[in-house]
């Protein structure tokens, strides 16, 4: 039961931290310091952190979710199907980072086509945000395992 509840406490982390960050934080950036230039640095850095703590959160998630009651006893279907959400969260995280952001500091800096780069970053973005929210859901919809 204890596991449990912390693995709803990260799933919330998770998700309320992608809320507050992209949903909030960035487009509060951007309307506050009135140039995309300045904002623009800043909101990377964001996402950065961002991407960092989806993958942290998204491991402490998947040790609790391996963790087995008892000796013997296999992952139920419903933990390997969470598992699985979060795997696909944590991958958009990491190609946020290594492949999207990278791709939008070369799109910035060479007149590429920012505006697709943009648009695939904020569908990772979602990505993850959806990713988090379900699992959320479904842990804290979970009934506890008796015994």
């Amino acid at each position: 039961m204890p596991l449990q509840r912390l693995a709803i406490l990260i799933a919330a982390l998770w998700w309320g931290g992608i809320t507050a960050l992209s949903f909030l934080a960035v487009p509060l950036l951007f309307a506050s310091l009135g140039s995309p230039a300045v904002a623009g640095p800043v909101t990377a850095r964001i996402f950065s952190l961002q991407c960092w703590a989806s993958l942290l959160l998204g491991l402490a998630l998947l040790m609790i979710l391996r963790h087995r009651r008892g000796h013997g006893i296999a992952i139920a279907p419903e933990a390997l199907t969470t598992m699985g959400i979060v795997l696909f969260g944590m991958l958009l995280a990491l190609v946020q980072e290594f492949a999207v952001a990278q791709n939008i500091v070369t799109a910035r800096a060479n007149g590429g086509n920012l505006r697709l780069w943009h648009g695939v970053g904020t569908a990772m973005v979602l990505g993850q945000w959806l990713c988090a929210g379900a699992a959320l859901w479904r842990l804290s919809g979970a009934r506890p395992a008796s015994g």
